[in-house]
C-alpha cells in the first residue's frame, strides 16, 4: 500500500505514487526497453514476484506502464513505460548523477554517442535559458509567472 504523506505539494504527492522501494528501479530496468515480468524479476535482485506484481498493477493504474499478454497458457505479460512513466527517466536520471557524485563514485552518467559525462541542469520552459538550481523555488500558483501584490 502506497504511503500517503496528506500534503498538498507536488514531491508529497509524487512520493505517494513512486516513493516505495521498488518503483524507481523498475522504471529505471524499463527506460528506453518493453520488459517482460520475469526479465525485470531477474534485475531486481530481492524483490518478491508479488511485490513486483503489486508495483507494476500500481503503475498501470497511474498510467506509468503499460501491460500487454503476448501468452494466455499460463498468462504472462510484458511492460512498457507510458510516456508519462518516460517521463520519470528524469528522476532516476538525476538520482544517478547525485548518487554517483556522493554515493556510488564508481558510476557516472555519460552521453551513449560520445563517452563524455552529462550534467543535469534547469532550463526555463519559455526560453530554453539555463539557469541555476539556487534560483529555482516551488510556485503554488497556476502557472510559473510570479503574481505581484498591488
Amino acid at each position: 500500500m502506497p504511503k500517503v504523506y496528506g500534503q498538498r505539494c507536488p514531491v508529497a504527492k509524487t512520493l505517494e505514487v513512486v516513493g516505495d522501494r521498488w518503483t524507481l528501479l523498475v522504471v529505471r530496468d524499463l527506460l528506453g526497453r518493453t520488459r517482460r515480468f520475469q526479465d525485470l524479476q531477474a534485475s531486481l535482485p530481492g524483490i518478491a514476484p508479488n511485490i513486483l506484481s503489486d508495483r507494476l498493477k500500481l503503475m498501470e493504474e497511474h498510467a506509468l506502464v503499460t501491460r500487454r499478454f503476448y501468452s494466455d497458457h499460463p498468462p504472462r505479460a510484458e511492460y512498457e513505460l507510458t510516456d508519462k512513466g518516460k517521463e520519470l527517466g528524469v528522476v532516476v536520471g538525476a538520482l544517478a548523477a547525485w548518487g554517483a557524485r556522493h554515493v556510488y563514485k564508481r558510476a557516472r552518467l555519460v552521453h551513449a554517442d560520445s563517452g563524455r559525462e552529462v550534467r543535469l541542469g534547469y532550463f526555463r520552459a519559455d526560453t530554453g535559458e539555463r539557469v541555476p538550481g539556487s534560483s529555482i523555488r516551488l510556485s503554488r500558483g497556476s502557472s510559473g509567472t510570479r503574481r505581484r501584490r498591488g
